[in-house]
């Protein structure tokens, strides 16, 4: 019970980790565009998933937003928004969502004479909370079955592993030089004192017991 404990905290922290890793790094669809277009959008309890207004706007309850509509090759559908990031966070730098939009339009195709494109992004579709993936660029592809690697993902995960590996390193050595003698000796003060008053309510019970006697 008591390992229980001890990891149900580390596997939600590990959870919530995962989570904004995944919704924060880009990631690459491969997909051909149906329409680029753009669409008032009202942003309420949700609004956390949208990026901020454009930057030299202000930012409004609602405003206009970019959409793409895109095919995946085993004919899926997925919406991204197109929105700017600016400075903001996710630091993607994003400053040309109305280019993106006009380079969608461009290179939108059908079914039968498909233009297949690997759209990078980030973020998470739902179609319970309404919210889509932000599409962050595009590029032609030589067809539908090219492999991507996510080598700026790959390598950040990997340095986040380095870090984390020594900053658990100089906590841990942190904790057995400085912190753990501390409570050793606290520790040794509190069962002294647990035991300087165990030993006084006895000494008290007995001098009762006899002057009951």
């Amino acid at each position: 019970m008591r390992y229980l404990v001890r990891f149900i905290p580390h596997a939600v922290l590990f959870a919530i980790l995962a989570a904004f890793l995944h919704y924060t790094l880009p990631q690459k669809d491969i997909a051909r565009i149906i329409d680029g277009y753009e669409r008032r959008v009202d942003f309420g309890l949700t609004s956390i998933f949208w990026a901020k207004s454009p930057a030299g706007t202000a930012n409004l309850e609602t405003r206009d937003v970019f959409f793409i509509d895109a095919a995946m090759p085993d004919g899926s559908l997925m919406v991204y928004r197109n929105e700017d990031t600016g400075f903001g966070w996710p630091p993607y730098f994003k400053v040309d969502s109305a280019n993106l939009n006009a380079e969608a339009k461009t290179l939108a195709s059908t079914e039968e004479d498909p233009v297949w494109l690997a759209i990078t992004h980030y973020g998470w579709r739902s179609e319970f909370l309404t919210i889509y993936p932000n599409a962050i660029s595009i590029e032609k592809v030589s067809g539908p079955d090219v492999s991507t690697i996510p080598w700026f993902s790959l390598i950040l995960l990997a340095v986040l592993a380095v870090l984390f590996f020594i900053l658990y390193r100089v906590t841990r050595r942190f904790y057995v030089r400085r912190i753990a003698p501390v409570l050793e000796r606290l520790g040794s003060m509190f069962r002294y004192g647990a035991g300087m008053v165990g030993s006084l309510w006895r000494s008290l019970a007995s001098l009762f017991r006899r002057s009951g006697g």
